[in-house]
């Protein structure tokens, strides 16, 4: 039977260290009740010392955040261990974690002390958050860089003063797999007491190796590891945690553990992140970056259409993806563009996908991705001068303190005006929807991006947006000083080539001479057939 890796999630303490990420309370607490749904068995929800506002959000998570243990942070002293006490008391499982450093280069230029003064600082701290709470972890900083024998000193005296969790942490991301591996194996064979003790992992990504450091310490004998949602974390940040736990749900037979995480949820929660910090996943980040499961090169497209096994090892959904992407560039293929025709209803005879597809690879070769109006318009006479459906007379955007926007928007469409308001979470979002209940056709978003053109006052915001409408995507570019105008005219123009390319398709289908009838306009587009 695989055993079990118990997941430290440190996403609240170490992650939010990283620059742009800091969370305020009602931020933190919405991560923690995600980070629960996900399973982490451990939620290190912050720093108690570090500010009040640390403190009282450790307190909050721990009052209302009941299944996972929650940890909180404090240095080797009795001032910040009584700190992280004061706010877990409350925890259903509460757990202080102390640390102190133990290699040469941080006890001569950081603490300034000798080898005995910080094993009697260990063994002081460790007993003292004992004495307070039933569960200690204790990490020796820097352990990668400590001489091996005094590390194992170390992990002794705090096994000794009652560390029921001993965490081995690369802090600057320095070993390599075979020394993260071996450092564990020692620990574990040399230290009297490991048998009532549990390893840890504690990894940084300086080198890139943070999530394989991480593996080769469950390999040598690790039975938690911490890590963080987007791998955020100081410097180049910690192992990304659902690396970590795809890698143990995809090799857990080869690895021999499993893990308690419900997968479904990890990309919700790294969604849930990018939200609340603003800092966005790089779009090749492994398991939940936008390109993850998007597919442009022409074989790999035809390999995954006929079984995405071919070149998916683990499908989107199981991360909560909806599906995967076969995305239309230069490298694409007659087979990706053909199914895409006929997802939009277009079923092109073989001369006419030849045709098509002479087409696309040109325009390819000068965009870098190609949309869904793009291919219409390929296929559809005139579709690049469409009428304007309806054009904005009137915008206006009331945002609150409470966080909801009201909008309120005049649309103008054959001579007659409409009007309509709507509330959202956000003044763009609140535009949208009102757009959506005057053109009666709602659209989700699929890319939204702001440009700042110009520098400073003078700036403007160039708004680009994709839109997804009943399965079709259609994309809207604006610049306005205004970045909400921007954003409902940009929206506008992808819901005015929505609404018309819709209405065509309901015309052309009421036309029809009989059900199986091949695209007309196909015809049209290519006159004298093949």
């Amino acid at each position: 039977m695989p055993e079990k890796v118990l997941i430290f999630d440190t996403t609240l303490r170490d992650g939010e260290q990283s620059p742009g990420c800091s969370m305020n309370l009602d931020e933190k607490l919405e991560m923690a009740r995600q980070l629960d749904r996900l399973g982490v068995d451990i939620l290190e929800a912050g720093f108690p010392i570090a500010s009040e506002g640390d403190h009282d959000a450790v307190r909050a998570i721990a009052e209302e955040i009941r299944r996972p243990i929650i940890a909180a942070l404090a240095r080797a002293n009795h001032l910040d261990i009584d700190r992280a006490w004061s706010a877990l008391r409350q925890a259903a499982r509460p757990r202080v974690h102390t640390f102190l450093a133990t290699s040469d280069i941080h006890l001569k230029y950081k603490l300034r002390k000798s080898r005995d003064e910080v094993l009697k600082m260990i063994a002081d701290a460790v007993g003292y958050a004992r004495s307070l709470c039933p569960d200690v972890e204790f990490s020796p900083e820097d352990a990668g860089r400590t001489d091996r024998n005094y590390l194992i000193e170390c992990c002794h005296a705090a096994v000794e003063a009652g560390a029921t969790t001993l965490n081995l942490p690369d802090t600057v991301g320095y070993c390599l797999e075979t020394e993260y591996e071996q450092m564990f194996a020692e620990v574990k064979a040399r230290v009297p007491g490991m048998d009532r003790v549990v390893l840890s992992t504690h990894t940084h990504d300086d080198l890139g190796l943070a999530a394989a450091n991480t593996l080769a310490g469950i390999r040598g004998g690790a039975r938690q590891v911490e890590c963080t949602i987007n791998g955020i974390g100081e410097r180049a940040g910690n192992a990304a945690l659902e690396e970590v736990v795809m890698t143990i749900h995809l090799r857990g037979s080869a690895l021999g553990v499993t893990t308690g995480i419900r997968t479904e949820e990890l990309y919700p929660s790294s969604q849930l992140l990018t939200r609340l910090t603003g800092v966005a996943v790089q779009r090749n980040k492994a398991i939940v970056g936008r390109n993850a499961f998007a597919h442009e090169a022409g074989i790999h497209q035809d390999g995954v259409l006929k079984n995405a096994l071919t070149y998916e090892i683990i499908s989107p959904q199981t991360v909560g993806m909806t599906s995967n992407q076969i995305v239309l560039g230069k490298h694409s293929g007659r087979h990706a563009l053909a199914k895409r025709y006929e997802e939009l209803g277009y079923h092109l005879t073989k001369p006419e996908l030849e045709r098509a597809y002479t087409l696309f690879t040109d325009l390819a070769d000068r965009k870098k991705n190609v949309y869904d109006e793009d291919l219409i318009a390929l296929v559809e006479e005139g579709f690049d001068h469409i009428p304007e459906m309806f054009t904005l007379r009137l915008f206006q955007s009331v945002a609150s303190s409470d966080g909801r926007s009201t909008a309120t928007v005049e649309l103008e469409k054959d001579g007659h005006v409409f009007h309509d308001s709507a509330t959202a979470e956000g003044p763009c979002d609140a535009a949208f929807r009102a757009i959506d209940r005057i053109t009666q056709t709602p659209g989700n978003i699929a890319d939204f991006s702001v440009h700042t053109i110009g520098p400073g006052v003078d700036g403007v915001a160039e708004v680009s947006i994709r839109v997804r409408f009943q399965g079709m995507e259609f994309t809207g570019k604006f610049t306005s000083h205004n970045v909400i105008e921007a954003a409902a005219r940009a929206y506008l123009q992808a819901a005015n080539k929505a609404v018309y390319e819709l209405r065509r398709a309901a015309d052309q289908t009421a036309k029809a001479p009989h059900p199986t009838h091949e695209n007309a306009l196909v015809d049209r587009y290519f006159p004298g057939g093949y």
